[in-house]
C-alpha cells in the first residue's frame, strides 16, 4: 500500500495582467513580493522569466535605502545568471531609484575561477562603500570558509536558484545559510534574507 503525497496544483488566469505594471514599473508578483519589504525572511518561488530577478532589485533597493543594511550580496549558481543582475533604468518606469552594480563587483563577468582573487575581492567589496556584490554560490561559500560568518552581519544575502542549495548537511552553502540564520538569534546581529526559486 503506498501512502498518497499531498500536492497542490494552481492554475492562474491567463489574461495578460501579470506582465502589466504599477506606477513603479512593478508587475502583480513583483508588487506583492514589495509589500513585504519589510520582512527579515522573504521567499520567492516562481517561474523562470516571472520577474524575480527585478523584484529583488526593488527590495534590494529599499533595504539599502530605508532599512539601515550597509551592502546587498546576490549570490547565483553560475556566472551566465549574473547577467540578470546587470544596471537596470528602474527609474525610467516609475521607481525612485535605479540599479546599479559598479562593474568590478559583479564577480561573475570577471575572468578567473571562483576562488582565489574573487575572494579578496569580496573582501574588497565588504570593506569598501560599495552597495551591491554579484557573486557565485562558489565564489559565496569559498568567501565564507575564509572569512567567517560574522563578516556578512548586518547585510541583505539574495540566494538566486534557492533550491539549488540542498537541506542535506554535506551541502556546504546550505550549511552557511544554516549557520548565519543562527547567527540571527543574536539581536546584534542582522541578515535580511531573499531567496529566489524558480
Amino acid at each position: 500500500m503506498s501512502n498518497a503525497i499531498p500536492s497542490v496544483s494552481v492554475t492562474y488566469a491567463q489574461n495578460g495582467t501579470s506582465t502589466t505594471a504599477n506606477a513603479l514599473g512593478m508587475r502583480p508578483m513583483q508588487e506583492r513580493a514589495y509589500q513585504q519589504r519589510g520582512e527579515q525572511y522573504l521567499l520567492i518561488k516562481s517561474p523562470p522569466a516571472s520577474g524575480k530577478s527585478r523584484a529583488l532589485m526593488f527590495i534590494a533597493l529599499d533595504k539599502l535605502a530605508h532599512q539601515n543594511l550597509k551592502q546587498a550580496i546576490i549570490v547565483v549558481p553560475e556566472k551566465a545568471i549574473g547577467s540578470s543582475f546587470h544596471n537596470e533604468p528602474l527609474t525610467q518606469y516609475g521607481f525612485w531609484a535605479d540599479w546599479q552594480v559598479e562593474p568590478k563587483w559583479n564577480l561573475c563577468d570577471a575572468p578567473g575561477g571562483d576562488n582565489g582573487g574573487k575572494v579578496e575581492a569580496v573582501k574588497k567589496f565588504l570593506e569598501s562603500g560599495a552597495e551591491v556584490l554579484v557573486c557565485t554560490h562558489a565564489t559565496f561559500r569559498f568567501a565564507v570558509d575564509k572569512f567567517g560568518v560574522e563578516v556578512l552581519d548586518d547585510r541583505l544575502i539574495a540566494v538566486d536558484e534557492f533550491h539549488h542549495v540542498s537541506a542535506n548537511p554535506d551541502n556546504k552553502l546550505g550549511d552557511q545559510i544554516r549557520q548565519l540564520m543562527n547567527r540571527d538569534k543574536n539581536p546584534h546581529c542582522r541578515h535580511d534574507w531573499f531567496l529566489l526559486s524558480g
